[in-house]
């Protein structure tokens, strides 16, 4: 049986703190599925097709990856995929306790459906896609922070 993980979030930008995660995830799974959460009340910085391009040129080449779009819960878009699996990355403990805080309340509305939290490898601790957001605003080189093959 293959074992899928569901690796959600708003990747406004996929950094290279998420790519560690996601091959951090591959170790544990057979696919991981990366999930762009679409939110209409809230407009990003890259519109969700750049989302979406940038975390492919990030994973080209992983087999393994696939990428979709979604606007539900996550847990439904894991029950209707047959998803048991949900992987959380976290820079430290404030991210830790609001993924903790979701995660709980995941499991109380789908028990089946359980979390993965998987901290960022130390090297990745300091990126985030907010401070990504804020080079690239200012016309700054955000490259050190991104996937080597990710061309903004």
């Amino acid at each position: 049986m293959k074992r899928t993980a569901l690796f959600p979030g708003s990747f406004d930008p996929f950094t290279a703190g998420h790519l560690n995660i996601l091959k951090r995830a591959l170790t544990m799974f057979d696919e991981v599925v990366v999930a762009v959460g679409i939110n209409q009340d809230k407009r990003g910085f890259f519109s969700n097709e750049k989302r979406i391009e940038i975390i492919r040129q990030a994973t080209a080449g992983m087999e393994n990856v696939r990428v979709i779009e979604y606007s539900n819960l996550t847990i439904d878009t894991c029950r209707a995929m047959g998803i048991n699996h949900i992987v959380r990355g976290v820079r430290n403990m404030i991210d830790f306790e609001t993924e903790r805080s979701i995660a709980d309340a995941n499991r109380r509305l789908a028990p089946q459906i359980e979390t993965i939290i998987i901290p960022t490898a130390q090297e990745f601790a300091h990126i985030s896609s907010t401070a990504v957001r804020d080079i690239l605003k200012h016309n700054g080189d955000a490259s050190l922070f991104l996937p080597e093959n990710v061309k903004i």
